[in-house]
C-alpha cells in the first residue's frame, strides 16, 4: 500500500495516522473530518500527511480508505465516497459493532472490497488531541471480513495492522458482536448506569461522590467518560447482542441480591474466586498491568 485515506480524525484516526507516520514512513495519508476545527488541528499536530477539505479529496487515489467515524455513521461515510473511491481500493473501518457495519458497507459499496476491523484499543479521551502512535501496540486488531472477501485483501490489511503493532484475529462479524458485548459493551454500560445512579441519588450529593470516590466507583467513572456519541452508536447497532448479554448479566446480579439477603457466603465466596482468576489470566496475557494501583502514577 502506497496511499491510505482516513476518514475521520479523532483518537482512533488520528492515532492511525501517527502510527504510520512512525512505522511506515513509506506510506502516504490523506486525512478528512468534517468539523473544520478538528481538521485545522490535525494539520498542527501532522496527523497525516495531508489534511483535505473534503473526502472525495482524501480518497482520490487511495489503495486503502479507514473510515473512522460511529458505526451510525459509516453508511453516510461510505456514501459520501462511492463516486470517487478508486474501483481497486479496500474499505474498512474501526468501529466496535461490526454487523451493522457489515451491512452498511455492503448496501453503500456494493462493488468494492469492504473489509471492517476493530483494534480493541483507545481511552476515555476523544478528538484530534487524543490520538498517539502506540495506541496499538500489543493490542488486538479484529477482521470480520465477509466470506467473499480476497484473501489477498485479508492479509493485506492483517500486514498493515501487524505493522502498526497490532495482534491480528480473524472473526465472523456475529460472533465478534457477541465477544464484545461481553468484554467491552456491558462494562460501559454498567459503568454509565452506576455513574448516573450516584449523581441521581438525593442522599448523596455530587460533591460528596467526587470527593469520597473510592477506587472501583474511580475507575468507573473513568470509563463513562468515554464518547457519548460513539457509545450511543455502539448500543443501537449492536443492539440484539447487547441485550442477550445484559438479560444475562440481570439474572446472575438477581442471584447476587439472593445471596447477599441470604446470607450465603459461600456463594460470594465461589464468585470472587472464580473472578479473581479471570483477572490473573488477563494480567498473565499481557492485557493490563499488575502493578499497585492500576500502573498509575501518582
Amino acid at each position: 500500500m502506497q496511499r491510505i485515506a482516513i476518514i475521520g480524525l479523532g483518537l482512533l484516526g488520528g492515532s492511525v495516522g501517527l502510527a504510520l507516520a512512525e512505522r511506515r514512513p513509506d506510506i502516504v495519508t490523506c486525512g478528512y473530518d468534517r468539523d473544520p476545527a478538528v481538521r485545522r488541528r490535525a494539520a498542527e499536530r501532522a496527523l497525516v500527511t495531508a489534511v483535505c477539505e473534503t473526502a472525495a479529496e482524501a480518497v482520490a487515489g487511495c489503495d486503502l480508505a479507514i473510515l473512522c467515524v460511529p458505526v451510525g455513521a459509516i453508511g453516510a461515510a461510505a456514501r459520501d465516497l462511492a463516486d470517487t473511491l478508486p474501483a481497486g481500493a479496500i474499505v474498512s473501518d474501526v468501529g466496535s459493532s461490526k454487523q451493522s457495519v457489515v451491512e452498511a458497507l455492503a448496501e453503500a459499496l456494493p462493488h468494492h472490497t469492504v473489509i471492517p476491523a476493530h483494534p480493541v484499543a483507545g481511552t476515555e479521551e476523544s478528538g484530534p488531541d487524543a490520538g498517539f502512535a502506540s495506541l496499538f501496540q500489543d493490542r488486538w486488531c479484529i477482521l470480520t471480513p465477509p466470506a467473499d472477501a480476497p484473501p489477498e485483501a485479508v492479509e493485506a490489511l492483517t500486514g498493515l495492522w501487524r505493522s502498526l503493532g497490532a495482534k491480528v484475529e480473524v472473526m465472523d462479524a456475529q460472533h465478534h458482536d457477541l465477544v464484545l458485548a461481553v468484554t467491552s459493551h456491558i462494562p460501559h454500560l454498567i459503568a454509565y448506569t452506576i455513574v448516573g445512579t450516584a449523581s441521581d441519588m438525593e442522599e448523596v450529593t455530587r460533591g460528596e461522590v467526587i470527593k469520597y470516590s473510592a477506587g472501583g466507583f474511580r475507575d468507573f467513572t473513568r470509563i463513562a467518560a468515554s464518547d457519548p456519541v460513539m457509545w450511543r452508536d455502539v448500543f443501537l447497532n449492536n443492539r440484539d447482542a447487547v441485550l442477550e448479554m445484559l438479560g444475562r448479566f440481570t439474572e446472575d446480579l438477581t442471584a447476587m441480591q439472593r445471596a447477599i439477603r441470604s446470607g450465603d457466603g459461600e456463594a460470594l465466596h465461589d464468585l470472587f474466586s472464580r473472578t479473581r482468576a479471570i483477572r490473573r489470566s488477563i494480567i498473565e496475557q499481557g492485557q493490563d498491568d499488575a502493578s499497585p494501583d492500576f500502573g498509575r502514577g501518582h
